[in-house]
């Protein structure tokens, strides 16, 4: 038998009005692609958002999203990327094993590549772009904000919805974004501020989505943050196979469990599961244009 921390946990109950996953990573989960979209559906979880973290991922999230009639695709150099590539991560090799060169140069040409992969119909957001301070320190503080700044054009240029990862850098995100000029949609996904932010990123119209981190007993500033968003700006994700919901944590996460963040999140936001997955379900079609 597996042990509990890597045993799938259990089918949650169905939710009766359907919802997206508006951020999961199929290609670093176990089991298929086909599986996974049908164990989704089982529980009322139609329709997923395939999100590229770097070139080979991007490539591969666009052309599952070609094959899969529910399946969407972003893409996107990940912020922790754009800095491994300019150094010339010793590490930094791709899927097929060959050593990736280091430079601007390098850094220039992968963007190029997204953002002709960001042109194709069935990708639908730039993303995940943004500042990562988290995982890099500062000497990766500018190639982040560059690629940040060349991802935000790409969104425009392209009509696409722009997929911000923010992990301890909301003052330079806000702030890049207003120098910029942000695209017509903005989604704040695996959302980590405060209410406070929230009700800035509500202003702007910018959606935030929840991931599973939001039923964390720590992550009361989430759940407030959920209480202040408008519903009409609400998503939720579940960043699989990351974030995995209590009372699963530290087991795998996958699509199919974005009926537990969904619960949680209309507890803290005081409405039906019900209402709330009718927002968000209309709410992630309006963001992702299908």
């Amino acid at each position: 038998m597996p042990s509990k921390s890597t045993e799938a946990p259990p089918l949650p109950e169905p939710l009766a009005v359907p919802v997206a996953d508006s951020h999961t990573h199929l290609d670093m989960q176990e089991g298929t692609v086909q599986a996974a979209v049908a164990k989704a559906a089982s529980v009322g979880v139609t329709t997923l958002v395939q999100v590229g973290c770097d070139l080979d991922g991007s490539r591969w999230a666009a052309d599952t999203a070609e094959r899969y009639e529910n399946i969407w695709a972003t893409v996107a150099l990940h912020p922790n990327e754009a800095p491994r590539i300019v150094h010339g991560d010793p590490d930094g090799r791709s899927r097929q094993g060959a050593r990736q060169p280091g430079g601007q140069a390098a850094l220039d040409a992968a963007l190029d590549a997204i953002d002709a992969l960001a042109a194709l119909p069935q990708v639908r957001g730039v993303g995940e772009t943004g500042l990562d301070y988290f995982r890099t320190g500062p000497e990766g503080v500018e190639a982040q904000q560059y690629s940040f700044r060349r991802h935000l054009d790409m969104a425009k240029r392209h009509d696409k919805a722009l997929v911000i990862h923010d992990r301890e850098a909301h003052a330079d995100v806000l702030r890049i974004l207003d120098e910029e000029g942000a695209p017509d949609t903005v989604v704040f996904h695996c959302y980590s501020g405060d209410a406070g932010m929230a009700k800035l990123c509500a202003d702007k119209g910018y959606y935030m989505s929840f991931a599973g981190n939001v039923t964390y007993k720590s992550a009361q500033d989430l759940r407030d943050a959920v209480g202040v968003a408008p519903l009409e700006l609400l998503l939720v994700e579940t960043d699989a196979p990351f974030l995995t919901p209590v009372p699963y944590r530290g087991r795998p996460n996958a699509p199919y469990l974005v009926p537990v963040t969904l619960r949680a999140m209309a507890a803290a936001k005081g409405v039906t599961e019900d209402r709330l997955a009718a927002a968000i379900g209309a709410n992630t079609a309006r963001a992702f244009g299908y």
